[in-house]
């Protein structure tokens, strides 16, 4: 048996680092955590000083059974786990759980997985960083604090199920407060003056630097210009240079996949795991910008070779963060000289993408010649202004340019020229036209955005970001969509060949793509929250605790400490709410009085979201309406909801059962013989028409049809079906798999039930409860 035993978190790295040791090493894996706080309310013993009781997970018993078999035959066990909090803290649970003796145990850490990067680690071995530790358990037990007190105050006073987090429920708080300033945006109206040139064949395109206020202005500038000779009154021409972007950090590796490659906040963080495991990239949860000495030799001599020595431009880059750690990396690639990250798509788009902007940060500035263009118009004191840029060295730009969240703002490096042109020129008039435009409220955060935000305001940390994104649409208070646009009317007024003219024209205004949408009960719990635990949602109270877990990580503050400071004043938050009453909490609205009824209608949340009700509480009669997507309890006006109880609508027979077109709680929807079909986004369920509805209605069966591989007289209840990946057996609720050397088609009910008992859930023992012995409070680590 191998001598020494190497312990890293994920098996994908412990079979890349086991390639670059000798025979003298295993190297095995934790699968992550091994131990965590148990469900309940003893996890945490409070009066003592907030010492929280660890036990192993139900999932990593074996695990440790099997780490337990390989500690024995070890003569050094090596610790591996990540190079951060989390990862200090998986070290140091693994020491506890394993029972592990100061003399033979070493703690390692890297942040590539290469066989160099390794070899150095096995030569500067430390001891656990307890200071690190310490701050992860400071997270942990703060938040858990705060969820399982939080919580169940929610149950009680709004509903029940709901949660409440101290970084989650302020990404909610940025989301519904954008949300409400959208809602009371009111445009303002200007109109914006362009013009079109012949110049000798080629055109050229300018505008009035001033926008008009009114259309009566913009209308007499226009009409003037009729009669107007139009020349170059000045040229400027001015040399020009672009730098490149930083290397990426977590926050702006988000981002930019996001912005080129559609990528979710999720997505980007499972595709770099799976390159950083497989030693392509760097560790990818950092916030430093920062690279190595020896990155960046690797990044001149790609450069040199590639592109030309004067393509080359040494920088160093400084995190602007507080706590950011610049003895660690920004994302990069191991090796500057692959350019090949393997045969999925995915992860080789995203490993282009770091591999770009890693070696455009090392790349010469971008040369630029900008001209600026005056045109004198003879008869107002107005000038028309053009521009155009022409780059004269590539620079950094023949590899990569970083994107906007902005669309207006977008960079469009490279106009391109303008027609030649000299001071006096006289210009021709093609045409000018004055377009009615409409000032934009502000945009809804996308999942990149949004982790801008928490960063610029210091919540949260590289390894949370993701995680926070997930949870706040896991628990249904943000959904992520796209939605269409509305129809709007705007004026266009043009001259050109002697005449004026005006027209009304239409445009699509306010469409979203990927953008996250508040729901109803983040707004009720938020205003809930906001007003009755403003300290826990606050942004400058949530960015101050980071920075005390930043120095509980640097041994600067005792964690227990900070844990009480927050506590006390928060314990006392949660005792006063059992005052409230539910009837307090604004989770209703009484929009008015029903005209038909005489009954009061009102908006509220139920069981199954939001609706609309015809009739008080005690009315035995009252009648329900879910509310549309994009409606909100706080903005539904009567006409609205009274629009909502034209539903259900009967649209008549089809094989003389009715049809039948209503809102549920998954959306909009077809009722016929008791089945449902989804309208999707293509029909409302206010207009759909009966003969729509049935070409619904036999598009869902032929479908279904194609779906059904085959069932069973034994037990009706199991079925084979055909699903996005392929064949799978279908058991009530349960879906099991089918092997690859097995034909769906021939399977017999024999076959099926061995399958599912094979696959069927472990009963599972009850996890054993293990005191978790406190970290030293001051033990500095060798680093």
């Amino acid at each position: 048996m191998p001598k020494n035993l190497v312990i890293v978190e994920s098996p994908a790295k412990a079979k890349t680092i086991e390639g670059y040791l000798g025979k003298d090493f295993k190297v095995t894996s934790s699968y992550g955590h091994v131990r965590d706080l148990p469900k309940g309310e003893n996890a945490i013993d409070i009066k003592n000083k907030f010492q929280p009781t660890y036990e192993v997970t139900s999932d990593k018993k074996e695990v440790i059974k099997e780490l337990k078999k390989l500690v024995k035959g070890a003569d050094t066990v090596y610790l591996a786990s990540d190079d951060d909090r989390e990862g200090e803290a998986i070290s140091w649970h693994l020491k506890e759980v394993l029972k592990l003796k100061d003399e033979n145990t070493k703690r390692i850490v890297f942040r590539e997985i290469t066989k160099s990067a390794i070899t150095k680690a096995l030569e500067s071995p430390r001891s656990i960083d307890y200071d690190l530790v310490n701050a992860q358990q400071a997270r942990r037990i703060l938040d858990r604090l705060v969820g399982f007190e939080l919580s169940p105050v929610l149950w009680k006073k709004i509903k029940a199920g709901l949660s409440a987090g101290r970084v989650q429920s302020v990404a909610v708080r940025f989301i519904v407060d954008r949300e409400r300033e959208i809602d009371k945006f009111k445009p303002t109206v200007s109109f914006k003056i362009t013009a079109l040139f012949d110049v000798e064949g080629k055109t050229l395109q300018a505008e009035l630097p001033k926008k008009f206020q009114s259309k009566e202005e913009a209308e007499e500038f226009l009409k003037k210009c009729l009669e107007a000779d139009f020349s170059i009154k000045s040229l400027e021409t001015k040399p020009a240079k672009k730098s490149p972007a930083p290397p990426f950090t977590t926050s702006t590796l988000q981002q930019e996949a996001s912005r080129k490659l559609y990528f979710s906040v999720a997505q980007t963080m499972n595709i770099a795991q799976k390159l950083y495991e497989s030693g392509k990239i760097t560790y990818m949860r950092t916030d430093s910008l920062n690279l190595s000495d020896d990155a960046l030799k690797d990044a001149e001599k790609e450069i040199k070779s590639a592109y030309g020595d004067e393509y080359h431009k040494k920088r160093k880059f400084k995190s602007k963060s507080e706590g950011a750690q610049e003895a660690h990396e920004a994302i990069r690639p191991t090796s500057f000289a692959e350019h090949d990250a393997g045969k999925d798509r995915n992860e080789q788009r995203l490993y282009e993408l770091i591999w770009k902007r890693s070696i455009a940060s090392q790349m010469a500035d971008a040369q630029l010649e900008k001209t600026n263009v005056s045109i004198a118009i003879s008869n107002v004191d107005q000038t028309l202004s053009a521009s155009g840029e022409v780059i004269k060295f590539q620079g950094f730009l023949k590899v990569y340019l970083e994107s906007t969240d902005d669309e207006e703002e977008e960079e469009t490096t490279g106009k391109g020229l303008l027609p030649p042109l000299t001071v006096g020129q006289v210009l021709q008039l093609i045409e000018m036209k004055g377009r009615q435009s409409f000032t934009r409220p502000p945009a809804r955060y996308t999942e990149a955005s949004l982790v801008k935000k928490l960063e610029e305001m210091g919540i949260g940390r590289p390894s949370t970001y993701a995680p926070t994104i997930s949870t706040v649409q896991k628990r249904n208070y943000v959904v992520k969509e796209s939605r269409d646009g509305v129809q709007r009317k705007y004026i266009e007024m043009t001259i050109g060949d002697g005449q004026f003219k005006e027209a009304e024209k239409t445009e699509t205004t306010g469409t979203e793509k990927n953008k996250l949408f508040p729901t109803n009960i983040a707004m009720v719990v938020n205003d809930f929250l906001v007003e009755h635990f403003p300290n826990v949602i606050d942004f400058s109270f949530t960015a101050k605790v980071e920075k005390e877990f930043d120095h509980i990580a640097q041994g600067d503050q005792p964690w227990e400490e900070m844990i009480q400071n927050f506590y006390g004043n928060f314990h006392s938050k949660v005792e006063l709410t059992e005052n409230i009453k539910r009837t307090d909490v604004n989770s209703s609205k009484e929009l008015g009085i029903d005209p038909k009824s005489g009954k009061v209608v009102i908006a509220r949340l139920g069981k199954f979201g939001p609706l609309v009700q015809i009739g008080d509480a005690e009315d035995e009669d009252k009648r329900f309406a879910s509310l549309r997507k994009g409606q909100f309890i706080e903005s539904i006006t009567l006409e609205d909801a009274l629009e909502l109880f034209k539903l259900p609508r009967d649209l008549g027979t089809f094989e003389d059962k009715k049809v039948v077109a209503a809102i549920g709680r998954f959306g909009p929807y077809i009722r016929h013989d008791s089945k449902f079909v989804s309208l999707g986004k293509e029909y409302d369920p206010l207009s759909v028409t009966l003969d729509e509805a049935i070409q619904l209605i036999k598009d869902k069966r032929e479908a279904d049809a194609k779906k059904h591989i085959k069932s069973f007289d034994e037990n009706p209840e199991i079925q084979v079906l055909n699903g996005r990946w392929g064949p799978y057996i279908k058991m009530g609720k349960s879906n099991f798999k089918i092997p690859k050397d097995k034909e769906a088609e021939s399977l017999t009910y024999e076959e099926v039930m061995k399958l599912i008992e094979t696959q069927g859930d472990a009963k599972k023992a009850k996890p054993k409860k293990t005191a978790a012995k406190k970290a030293p409070a001051k033990k500095k680590a060798k680093k």
